[in-house]
């Protein structure tokens, strides 16, 4: 009896280790390839967003077609194709695509149209300042956003910012003026580049605050947001495109019946797209702070390839400008996170404006 208790008891002291081992190793299991999808997803992230960058660079930067708002307008045509076609596969596979039904209403248009305008300034004037500065000074170019969020948000929201967060934006304009000196030491300035890297990072910090304002009339849904914009943009640019001359340029262009240009064309308007796809897929998987601190580090890689892409040779005053700019835009979205987690008196309302003005820039390409 006893021998059969003790036989018993052991069985059981074995199961119980055997299912702790199996647990055990599952978790490890489960652990690991979250981490690789993290990592994937990371990765298609960063290879997205750099590959969208070049290949604007490729396109605006074509000696013989100068024609910067054809280039973006035929961009924002591809977006709504494409949004046509998510459409149809999401209604073909509607457990393997996940799209929103949308159907162009004429209020719902209009309601958007304020959003729109400021649309066109952002991507016109990042276009502009990528044509003028090149891939390389790109991110110093474009480094102001952080700083117009806290100017923006204090004059049109009424909303304080706090000496640290300032101490930050301080930081990335110590590194903007030294970046726009050395480049300018190393006789490769574009005050153009400058000024318009300038408006598109005022036109990012507006975009960002516009858009918290119409979310209500498209129901809350990012994509239906980009399908009326990029709709809007469509029309918004054609008189653009007629008042700055770019029709003839486009007529003469000796390269408008060859494919190869219309599928780099097309190609970019692919990756305007995926950004917005990759974007809401990295934060869904790691977090709005983690999502900044990669689209930092990317900002680093980008510029070390650009640089070794033009065989540059570059001072170490002109490094240190780029390493002030992100470390300071990194400081301040850790800063902005900690500030969120603090317990306030504020409604729900309040905090998703923080949010949305924390350093989210993906739509403007960055």
């Amino acid at each position: 009896m006893n021998r059969t208790q003790l036989k018993r008891s052991s069985i059981l002291r074995m199961a119980l280790s055997g299912s702790e081992t199996m647990n055990q190793d599952e978790h490890e299991e489960s652990f690991i390839l979250r981490a690789l999808k993290i990592a994937a997803v990371v990765a298609l992230y960063w290879f997205v967003s750099i590959t969208m960058v070049f290949l604007n660079n490729y396109l605006l930067d074509n000696r013989e077609l100068d024609a910067p708002l054809f280039v973006t307008f035929y961009q924002c045509v591809v977006t709504v194709g494409l949004c046509w076609i998510m459409q149809l596969f999401a209604k073909l596979c509607p457990g393997v695509i996940d799209f929103p039904s949308v159907k162009f209403d004429l209020k719902t248009s209009r309601e958007v149209l304020p959003l729109s305008v400021v649309f066109i300034g952002m991507i016109t004037f990042n276009n502009l300042c990528l044509k003028y500065v090149g891939v390389a000074f790109y991110t110093i170019g474009r480094s102001l956003s952080t700083v117009f969020n806290v100017l923006l948000s204090f004059v049109i929201l009424k909303q304080t910012t706090s000496y640290q967060a300032l101490i930050c934006c301080g930081i990335i304009l110590g590194g903007f003026w030294l970046g726009v000196d050395q480049e300018g030491l190393a006789g490769s300035l574009s005050w153009s580049g400058v000024f318009f890297g300038v408006l598109a990072s005022a036109f990012v910090s507006l975009n960002a605050i516009y858009t918290k304002k119409v979310m209500p009339a498209v129901d809350g849904s990012i994509w239906k947001l980009s399908y009326y914009n990029n709709i809007n943009a469509c029309v918004l640019f054609l008189p653009l495109i007629f008042v700055f001359g770019e029709v003839g340029k486009v007529g003469s262009f000796s390269g408008l019946t060859n494919l190869h240009f219309w599928g780099m064309m097309t190609l970019g308007g692919v990756f305007g797209f995926a950004i917005g796809y990759v974007t809401g897929l990295q934060i869904k998987f790691t977090s709005p702070l983690t999502h900044n601190v990669s689209g930092t580090a990317k900002a680093c890689a980008q510029t070390v390839i650009a640089v070794v892409y033009n065989s540059s040779s570059k001072s170490l005053l002109w490094w240190t400008s780029n390493m002030m700019v992100l470390g300071g835009s990194s400081a301040y979205t850790w800063v902005k996170s900690r500030e969120m987690q603090k317990p306030t008196h504020r409604g729900p309302q309040d905090s998703a404006k923080e949010k949305l003005l924390s350093g989210e820039k993906e739509n403007s390409g960055v």
